[in-house]
């Protein structure tokens, strides 16, 4: 099956090359590509995941029309008929895996919303007892439920990894009704998709939200509860005190554990059955969270 490992659209200025996104200047908007690149350990990868692309575009569509009346959304249309002309030679590449989008003035802030116990909020939580300065109660095993969600930010990073930052700190760089207007959208939105997960049978452990600002509104931005930028686990398999499996890359991070990659360039290529697995796992997510099969 053919990967999308990079898009040339030589008709537009390339605004970034990220590591899964290419994103094209349209004057008052933008169109956003998702390839089918994949990283782990702040590294793209040599493999590229089939369909990969497709997944987090069209499962993001979904979410922005799952959560539009609580929030607006930089959403314009995936539609490639409803693309500018300038790129119709491109619609192959880019049906399914590319999204219109309007222009925002973006927040310097991930907003992570953890319900469950896990990753770098657990190693947190052992070493002091807290999450981003959030008190837990105290003997809570890897992959508990929390009693609640938390509200758990992050400054975003340039390079490597983004920063754990208390709430405070969020307050110092948006100011105070700001940073309360994002957690509260982020708690509502992730309660609100959990339970519709759950469900169907996927437990959402923990996720980040991007939101922006376009004409005066707060909007939510870039991905949303895809299996990059969350961890879904099957609720059949879950219990608490070890790391269930699950549908997003820690599938792929665990093989690079298992081969001792030393996390540094030049990144690894995946072996057939790595890719496949993941890919698997990637439209399985969409299907059952979408209700549909992908595409």
């Amino acid at each position: 099956m053919a990967v999308v490992l990079k898009t040339d659209i030589l008709e537009l200025p390339l605004v970034s090359r990220g590591k899964v996104r290419d994103i094209y200047d349209l004057g008052d908007r933008l169109l956003i590509v998702a390839t089918d690149r994949i990283s782990a350990f702040d590294y793209v990868l040599a493999s590229g995941i089939p369909d990969k692309g497709k997944v987090l575009n069209l499962l993001s569509a979904f979410w922005f029309d799952f959560f539009k009346d609580a929030v607006g959304s930089h959403l314009l249309s995936v539609e490639v008929g409803e693309f500018p002309p300038s790129v119709a030679r491109h619609a192959e590449t880019l049906r399914g895996r590319a999204t219109l989008a309007r222009k925002a003035s973006m927040f310097p802030v991930e907003c992570v919303v953890r319900g469950y116990l896990a990753g770098s909020g657990y190693k947190e939580y052992l070493e002091t007892g807290a999450v981003c300065g959030i008190r837990l109660p105290e003997g809570l095993r890897e992959s508990e439920r929390l009693p609640q969600p938390i509200f758990t930010p992050a400054r975003k990073a340039e390079t490597g990894h983004d920063e754990n930052i208390p709430f405070d700190t969020v307050v110092s760089m948006v100011g105070g009704p700001t940073a309360e207007r994002l957690r509260e959208l982020s708690l509502a939105i992730y309660s609100r998709g959990a339970r519709h997960a759950e469900e169907r049978g996927i437990l959402l452990a923990d996720t980040k939200f991007e939101f922006g600002t376009h004409d005066g509104s707060t909007i939510l931005c870039d991905e949303v509860l895809t299996p990059d930028s969350s961890r879904f686990w099957p609720r059949d398999a879950y219990r608490p005190g070890i790391s269930p499996p699950s549908y997003d890359k820690q599938f792929v991070r665990d093989y690079l554990v298992t081969i001792g990659w030393n996390k540094q360039p030049p990144a690894p290529a995946l072996p057939d059955e790595i890719v496949r697995g993941t890919s698997d796992r990637y439209r399985e997510a969409y299907r059952v969270l979408a209700g549909r099969p992908l595409p």
